[in-house]
């Protein structure tokens, strides 16, 4: 409902007749499978530099909604009606969506 950023780096160097370099990450869900791995032979270096930012859009939903309205209210509050042009989408969402089956508890 917030913006956030990430930022993250990584350096690796190899030096010798064989390098190998194996990396493994996955999803806040635990259930992407990204995997990396290298060889290389004599010298190397490598440099990951990442970043990510996620932010509501404020002008977007103005336009969409006809007024100033935050994420917050339209997701957690349900202060404005669902456009019909989001139907199809949220119902593919919720159907497909893993259950909080702890929230009722």
């Amino acid at each position: 409902m917030k913006s956030k950023v990430k930022l993250g780096a990584d350096a690796s160097v190899a030096a010798g007749p064989k390098g190998r370099d194996a990396s493994a990450a996955t999803n806040a869900s635990m259930q992407a499978e990204m995997l990396s791995y290298s060889r290389s032979r004599g010298v190397f270096g490598g440099v990951s530099l990442e970043g990510a930012t996620l932010q509501p859009d404020g002008g977007a939903n103005e336009n969409l909604y006809g007024k100033k309205v935050d994420a917050e209210h339209i997701v957690v509050k349900g202060a404005v009606p669902i456009p019909d042009s989001a139907s199809l989408l949220l119902s593919t969402l919720n159907e497909h969506s893993p259950r909080n089956a702890s929230a009722n508890k």
